[in-house]
């Protein structure tokens, strides 16, 4: 609750403190990165030093980089996400849905790579 003695800036700091959420903490950056996007798409993003990861779910953007950079020892300049949610599927018994994924495209600097793709090489 906000004290109404209180001057505007307190209270709003005392407002945004109940509010705020914690992300997952990750002792290791492999469990963030789950495991590389293997598609047609992501193959052509390689020219452009564009790498697609399908991540955890709860993982956020500044997590993801400094996962890619411990990993792969690469100099990322960005992350873009994607939350794709499950396509529903028909069963024998009715229908079910296969999970939601959280995908990265991240980039690196010019002129790095991960060889984990086996993409061109620069």
């Amino acid at each position: 609750m906000v004290d109404m003695d209180k001057t505007g800036a307190e209270a709003a700091d005392e407002t945004a403190a109940e509010f705020t959420v914690t992300s997952k903490t990750y002792d290791d950056p492999r469990d963030v990165l789950l495991k590389p996007v293997v598609s047609e798409k992501s193959y052509a993003l390689l020219d452009e030093n564009k790498y697609t990861f399908i991540v955890d779910p709860r993982a956020n953007k500044t997590q993801i980089r400094q996962a890619v950079e411990k990993v792969f020892q690469v100099k990322v300049i960005g992350v873009n996400t994607i939350n794709r949610q499950g396509k529903r599927k028909r069963t024998r018994t009715g229908y079910g849905k296969r999970a939601d994924t959280k995908r990265a495209i991240v980039t690196v600097a010019e002129g790095e790579r991960i060889d984990i793709f086996g993409g061109p090489v620069s």
